[in-house]
């Protein structure tokens, strides 16, 4: 009965913008949770993914737009990112 989810929602924080992208899928295991922002980290087999994608949207949020990318997440309860960029 599992129907895959993605709630994203906005907020105006003062002079800063949050978006939080939450889904309702398995989650991401504590022990990788701290190097998906690492550059050419993958959990994909060699070969089939360069483990650049988080690593380039936290250098274009924290660097380009001096934003926050955070990430939380929980066994079978999801995982959560909340982007927070200044107006």
């Amino acid at each position: 009965n599992y129907i895959p989810t993605i709630i994203l929602t906005t907020l105006k924080l003062g002079n800063k913008m949050e978006i939080r992208i939450h889904d309702n899928g398995p989650g991401i295991p504590p022990n990788i949770i701290d190097k998906i922002f690492q550059p050419f980290f993958t959990t994909k087999p060699s070969g089939q993914g360069t483990g650049l994608g988080l690593s380039l949207a936290y250098d274009i949020v924290t660097k380009g737009h001096h934003g926050t990318l955070k990430v939380s997440s929980q066994a079978d309860q999801g995982t959560e990112f909340t982007i927070q960029l200044p107006i």
